[in-house]
C-alpha cells in the first residue's frame, strides 16, 4: 500500500488516506481480501494519529470498500468489476459536482473548462 500524506495539504489527513486507499482499491492495486495494515501500524508508519487512521478506515467501511473482522483486521471487500466501476463513477461524480461549483463561481465557461481539462490530462500522461 503506497500512501503519501501532505501534512500541510488542503485536505485533512483522514481524507487524504481515504482517497488514496479508495483509488488503490478501485484500480485493483489492492485486491479483494487484501489485509490492510493495522491502525496502529499504519499510524506509526505515516507518523499520524491512530484516531486519524480509524476515521479513514470507518469511512472506507461505510463506503463498502472494506470490512472488519474482530481480532483479525480490516480487509478489502469483494466487488465485481461492475460494482467497482459504479463506485468509481459515483465518487468521481460527487467530486465533480463540488469542483463544478467552484469553476462556475470563477465564471469559467464550459469550453474553457474542457480545454483546461484536456491540457492537464495531456500534461499528466
Amino acid at each position: 500500500m503506497d500512501i503519501v500524506i501532505l501534512e500541510h495539504g488542503e485536505k485533512p489527513i483522514y481524507e487524504q488516506l481515504f482517497e488514496q486507499v479508495t483509488a488503490q482499491i478501485l484500480s485493483g492495486k489492492l485486491p479483494a481480501g487484501f489485509c490492510l495494515p493495522s491502525m496502529r501500524t499504519l499510524a506509526a508508519d505515516l507518523s499520524i494519529s491512530i484516531i486519524t487512521v480509524k476515521k479513514a478506515y470507518e469511512m472506507l467501511e461505510a463506503a463498502g470498500l472494506i470490512y472488519t473482522r474482530a481480532g483479525k483486521g480490516c480487509f478489502v471487500a469483494e466487488h465485481g468489476t461492475k460494482k467497482l466501476d459504479d463506485k468509481k463513477f459515483a465518487l468521481a461524480s460527487e467530486q465533480l459536482k463540488k469542483d463544478l461549483l467552484y469553476y462556475k463561481n470563477l465564471r469559467l465557461t464550459r469550453a474553457e473548462l474542457i480545454e483546461m481539462i484536456k491540457a492537464e490530462w495531456e500534461d499528466n500522461d
